[in-house]
């Protein structure tokens, strides 16, 4: 697991192609980021991704 350090504003890019910007840090030090990537890469949650893969093992 690679562990950084950002601060509202600031960037994070993968692959070339996907940014992940810090939006906003609360006073409860909860996060707010920015996707940006491209169409044919999925973004989800982890809750949501483990429910669609879930899901897709029962199909």
């Amino acid at each position: 697991m690679l562990i950084l350090t950002r601060n509202i504003g600031q960037k994070v890019v993968i692959a070339d192609n996907v940014v992940i910007t810090v939006l906003n840090v609360d006073i409860n030090e909860q996060v707010k980021f920015g996707i940006t990537a491209p169409k044919n890469i999925s973004v989800h949650r982890d809750e949501i991704y483990k429910k669609i893969r879930n899901e897709k093992d029962y199909d």
